[in-house]
């Protein structure tokens, strides 16, 4: 009985060996944490780069030459820190745009200026136009034909008054064990009611019947606007421009009282078609084990952004800590078994053209993707990092968990199951690459910053940029140090664990001005 107990103990023994050895390589090295915390606190060059990125270059829309400017920075930086091999990657986009001139005016009966932006890509207006403007919210098509001349060169109220908003940012996805929704919070229960005739309709009508310009409201309250833009603008458009909802709405109210406000709008763009390129920026750390340094650790964030701020938590944050994070791991004389590669992404926000860029360049053959060991991305929402979201990759979640616990004095909290994939992450994933993004705080982000006129430097504290840097670092190190790389995802496992949750808006009855 004896020999059959020592037996099975040592066959028990042999079993768990491997068990043991994976616990002890994923246990996070804490003299290199602590040097990571050292050099990102006494040395942090973090809040010089975003203040660059920001306040320096301004809006950052993919092909426009302050995005150039700001990549050109980051390249210039991470080869004076002393990464490898600092470069653009150029890859073909098409036309850039920029805002040159914009101002709208009420100018009667009283004056007033009022906050709105046009969309991005949206053509110039020609010279300067005044007048009252249009109301037609309410009208069919048939209406619309029938004022056919009186709309030429008149600038248009598009939609009915803006009376449904959204009201709240998503909750923290590592404070709860609820679904939290992707991409955005929740719609408004109640619907908004529409125009009677459909935006691509209306656009289509006013294009031909010669109109200046189109207003249409925001669906976020307190002078915020949501601002965004359509790369396949045409030039002979009608310019989009979208005004915050309350000033859009006292032009309606005044017309609903009798009163007709005159308004002023000057709109001048320009479209950058010397470079037709558009860049991701491109710097490694080289891997130094003579077996594993041809795996690639990829960390990853986008630099470009849209144009009513400064894309400051979307995503100048992210870019910035990304940086970050291979300057500090650069700085305390790290030597990686794996390359650690940075990718600071361009196209984001107009369909994730930087990634695919760098998947189509790089990653055509299997053996291509089986070199990158793990893609982490560094882009949804704002502030400190809470953990990761880890594409129900159930494997790496149990790595990646060994690494968050003894971080949780910087605040991280844990990861969770989910993917995001609004951001390059879900470009890797679909290359059957394990791809992770980090959790962070949807707290004033979903409805205050993020794709907004309110998108500053303020809005991101240098104590919450130094920690995303530090998890950042930690993370690649250890990725970059393990025996084996991150396991992915098995065949067949789809990347969220729970389906979307879906929720039915209730009718609202229709409200319009009236004379």
């Amino acid at each position: 009985m004896r020999v059959v107990r020592i037996v099975f103990s040592t066959l028990l023994a042999v079993a768990l060996l491997p068990l043991v050895v994976v616990m002890a390589q994923d246990t996070i090295d804490p003299a290199i944490v602590a040097r990571i915390r050292a050099e990102a606190t006494t040395h942090s060059k973090v809040s010089e780069t975003f203040n660059y990125i920001t306040n320096v270059t301004g809006a950052r829309p993919t092909g426009s030459r302050a995005h150039k400017q700001a990549a050109d920075y980051l390249r210039a930086k991470m080869a004076e820190w002393g990464l490898t091999n600092s470069h653009l990657e150029p890859f073909e986009f098409g036309r850039g745009w920029e805002l040159e001139k914009f101002s709208l005016e009420m100018t009667g009966p009283r004056y007033f200026p009022l906050i709105g932006y046009p969309q991005a890509w949206t053509p110039s207006v020609k010279g300067v136009v005044t007048g009252t403007p249009i109301y037609l919210g309410d009208k069919t098509e048939e209406q619309i034909t029938a004022l056919g001349p009186k709309l030429r060169g008149a600038i248009v109220l598009a939609s009915p008054l803006q009376t449904v908003f959204s009201k709240k940012d998503r909750e923290q996805p590592a404070d709860t064990d609820q679904p939290v929704r992707i991409g955005g919070p929740e719609p408004p229960r109640e619907r908004q009611q529409p125009a009677a005739v459909a935006t691509l309709d209306m656009n289509r009508l006013l294009q031909q019947f010669g109109a200046a310009a189109v207003l249409r409201p925001g669906n976020v309250e307190h002078g915020t606007a949501i601002v965004t833009g359509n790369i396949a603008t045409r030039d002979d458009a009608i310019p989009n421009i979208t005004l915050v909802a309350e000033h859009y709405n006292m032009l309606l109210h005044m017309i609903e009282a009798g009163v007709a406000p005159e308004l002023r709008l000057e709109l001048r763009v320009k479209y950058q078609q010397d470079d037709l390129n558009s860049y991701n920026v491109i710097a490694d750390i080289p891997g130094e084990d003579p077996v594993l340094k041809n795996e690639i650790v990829l960390v990853g964030a986008h630099l470009d952004s849209w144009h009513a701020a400064t894309g400051a938590t979307d995503n100048a944050d992210g870019a910035a800590t990304a940086a970050e994070a291979m300057r500090i791991l650069k700085a305390i004389g790290i030597h990686p078994r794996r390359t650690i590669r940075v990718a600071l992404w361009s196209g984001e926000e107009v369909g994730f053209l930087g990634g695919k860029a760098y998947v189509a360049q790089h990653l055509t053959t299997q053996a291509a993707r089986d070199a990158i060991s793990v893609y982490l991305n560094n882009d949804p929402g704002t502030g400190a990092t809470y953990g990761w979201y880890m594409a129900n990759n159930a494997a790496a979640r149990t790595i990646f968990d060994g690494w968050l616990a003894p971080l949780k004095d910087l605040g991280l909290k844990r990861n969770v199951m989910d993917s995001n994939f609004t951001s390059e992450d879900g470009v890797f994933d679909e290359a059957g690459i394990p791809a992770f993004t980090t959790i962070m705080d949807y707290g004033n982000y979903d409805l205050r910053t993020r794709h907004t006129n309110e998108d500053f430097f303020e809005a991101v504290s240098e104590h919450d940029l130094q920690q995303s840097a530090m998890v950042l670092a930690a993370f690649a190190y250890q990725a970059a140090m393990r025996d084996g790389k991150i396991p992915r995802r098995p065949a067949g496992v789809p990347a969220s664990p729970r389906p979307p949750q879906t929720r039915a808006p209730q009718p609202q009855q229709p409200r319009a001005p009236q004379r």
